[in-house]
């Protein structure tokens, strides 16, 4: 089974060619494919699947899923704010 997760970009680079987004998730920062979403912006929220982004969702949205996997023990605290 796979989980797509909603994460927040907080910051884009460009990384061998690659367009690439670092962002927060439980505490991890990760650096996420971004080719495929060239539209996403820091501030929006996508959805990440094996490294990649592959769709852009509202903040309504994304928040309405960590309810629902924190509803079921899945996460716990704030999961996309930025290091630092």
């Amino acid at each position: 089974m796979c989980l797509a997760i909603p994460v927040k970009i907080f910051e884009i680079s460009q990384e061998n060619g690659v367009r690439a987004g670092s962002v927060s998730f439980g505490g991890s920062v990760t650096q996420v494919c971004l080719d495929l979403l060239p539209e996403a912006q820091v501030g929006d929220y996508v959805v990440l699947h094996a490294g990649f982004a592959v769709n852009r969702v509202d903040s309504e949205e994304a928040e309405r899923t960590y309810q629902d996997l924190e509803s079921i023990g899945f996460l716990v605290g704030d999961l996309t704010a930025a290091p630092g």
